[in-house]
């Protein structure tokens, strides 16, 4: 007779209340930050009402250093989680400073308002991250941990949902009701993000903190030291496709300024405000997950093993594509042309798909080779990943600066650099999966 547990093709009771507060959440992170480019360099006033906006350069080493502390302070909400307060108590107390922080943008259009409001969404969102989605694998058992793959999936498609309809609202609101209105929004959805979580918290399958004793004992087993040690150098190589990724809310929206955003799609035609390109990535995300999902996946496996390491080094291949397809629209310009505004739909399609591969992989990934005590800061390795991309594209945009204003990387070679960049990354995965011994920690 077998001892295995029986399987179960039923999902957790929590798992709605985690879907639509991640919906909700990313509503108000990605329609922020879909605005937050344009508010900068457009909008930005002093204390005395006067406009006062930063140069290109100046709100690209802005976005990038927000971006970067958003995704680096995981690192210490996985801590707090872990050893004090465990993932729920965690994720609603950092979620009201999250709400506080939308306020301050809201109400406060100086730099003062900026950098405050940004400092608390990056404590508040920072610190939920890791714990998130790690709670929604610890809602898994070994009954249903069939069910990972799909539930990640469609967890990323919340997020995309919440990213697509935000980017196409808050840039409108921006543009027609100013900046108090367009920050105000996403600060309301944020509270009911909150409010959503909370409502299921008596549905939830929660993982207490071990304290820190055991924490620390934990991280010193020797499935500890591997989970870090083997993961290290997969997500340092994962930071050189965020940092592609991460432009397109900083690089990509001002290349779009400079380019024909008209659409006609023969029955109706419209003109995409800068800021809306945002939306385009998660349109592509909610289409071409179910395709790669049901479809593509199941297709590629019948033939090859289309491991983790495959899929993110193929998706390397691709985001350093959609940079080349990019170079292509930047010849144009530099030559006084104004190119379609086709030329980032054809980016991003490859980009998305990029995402595809690398950023759910990765996500589960991190998850599923992580031991029990160790979830929410093995997650973090998957968010640190995407704080160094943004600190290599901070760091690219400060160093091409001369003295004189001219760039050292200017125009198409701009992008090039970075296709060169993402390549030598795809190499190093393939490489890594020659040796990467896979694990798999679900929790009982």
């Amino acid at each position: 007779m077998s001892n295995s547990p029986a399987i179960s093709q039923k999902m957790p009771p929590g798992i709605p209340y985690i879907i639509g507060n991640e919906a909700a959440e990313r509503f108000s992170f990605y329609g922020m930050k879909a605005i937050l480019m344009v508010f900068m360099t457009q909008h930005l006033v002093n204390s005395d009402g006067q406009l006062a906006v930063m140069s290109d350069e100046q709100a690209n080493v802005w976005y990038h250093a927000f971006s970067t502390a958003n995704y680096f302070l995981p690192l210490f909400g996985a801590l707090i989680a872990d050893i004090f307060w465990g993932k729920y108590k965690t994720i609603i107390i950092l979620s009201i400073v999250y709400c506080l922080g939308h306020l301050a943008l809201a109400m406060d259009e100086t730099t003062l308002g900026l950098g405050l409001g940004l400092s608390l969404i990056a404590i508040g969102a920072g610190g939920i991250k890791p714990c998130v989605s790690a709670h929604v694998g610890d809602q898994f058992s070994s009954k249903n941990e069939t069910l990972l793959d799909k539930i990640f999936g469609w967890f990323y498609i919340s997020i995309n949902v919440g990213a697509f309809l935000s980017a196409l609202i808050t840039p409108y609101l921006l543009e027609h009701y100013g900046p108090s209105v367009a920050f105000g929004v996403p600060g309301i959805l944020m509270l009911l993000a909150t409010i959503i979580f909370w409502m299921g918290r008596n549905r939830y399958r929660s993982m207490e903190p071990v304290g820190t004793q055991q924490y620390f004992s934990d991280l010193l087993t020797p499935e500890g030291k591997k989970a870090i040690l083997n993961l290290a150098p997969i997500y340092l190589c994962a930071a050189l496709f965020w940092s592609l990724f991460e432009q397109t809310g900083s690089k990509w929206v001002q290349q779009a300024t400079l380019m024909d955003r008209n659409v006609n799609l023969g029955f109706y035609q419209f003109e995409l405000l800068e800021g809306q390109m945002n939306a385009v990535n998660p349109a592509f995300i909610l289409l071409l997950i179910p395709i790669f999902t049901y479809i593509f996946y199941p297709v590629i496996n019948k033939h090859l093993n289309f491991s983790a390491l495959r899929k993110i080094g193929v998706g390397m291949i691709l985001a350093g594509a959609s940079f080349g397809v990019c170079a292509l629209a930047e010849y144009k310009i530099q030559a006084g042309l104004k190119p379609t505004i086709l030329y980032q739909f054809g980016a991003y399609v490859l980009l998305t798909a990029a995402e595809i591969l690398i950023s759910v992989t990765t996500l589960e990934f991190a998850y599923t080779q992580a031991p029990k005590s160790m979830k929410s800061f093995i997650m973090t390795y998957y968010l640190i990943s995407i704080s160094l991309g943004n600190v290599v594209a901070m760091l690219v945009n400060l160093f091409i600066q001369n003295d004189d204003g001219s760039l050292k990387l200017a125009g198409a070679s701009y992008y090039w650099f970075f296709v060169g960049l993402t390549f030598i990354g795809a190499l190093a995965f393939f490489a890594l999966h020659y040796w990467y011994k896979e694990e798999r920690y679900i929790v009982e």
